[in-house]
């Protein structure tokens, strides 16, 4: 890690719940909470907790150097909603194939 740049991935103790367009995309109790130097908290989703079946691969790919490359997933009137890292790097390894949206209700 960069001097000063600090990331943590600790469950969550939240209910999470992902919706669009009042359609429930994901609902988790299993959720993972990533916190990283300047940005906002963000939460991780097990696979089986997200409505796959929803979402379309999409072309974007990111790299991020203290997370890795990341895959995106749309919808018809929202692209690259979701995004994962399939190969994370070991510093956040458990967030390994977890989905995470851009909007996010915890409670």
């Amino acid at each position: 890690m960069t001097k000063g740049h600090r990331i943590t991935v600790e469950p969550s103790d939240r209910h999470v719940r992902v919706v669009h367009g009042g359609q429930v995309l994901a609902e988790s109790d299993r959720a993972l909470v990533l916190r990283e130097t300047g940005c906002p908290a963000r939460y991780y989703i097990p696979p089986e907790d997200v409505r796959l079946d929803l979402l379309t691969p999409s072309d974007t790919h990111t790299h991020c150097p203290f997370k890795g490359d990341a895959s995106y997933w749309s919808l018809p009137d929202a692209a690259d909603l979701v995004w994962a890292y399939p190969e994370p790097k070991a510093d956040v390894a458990e967030i390994k194939d977890h989905l995470c949206f851009y909007d996010v209700e915890a409670g």
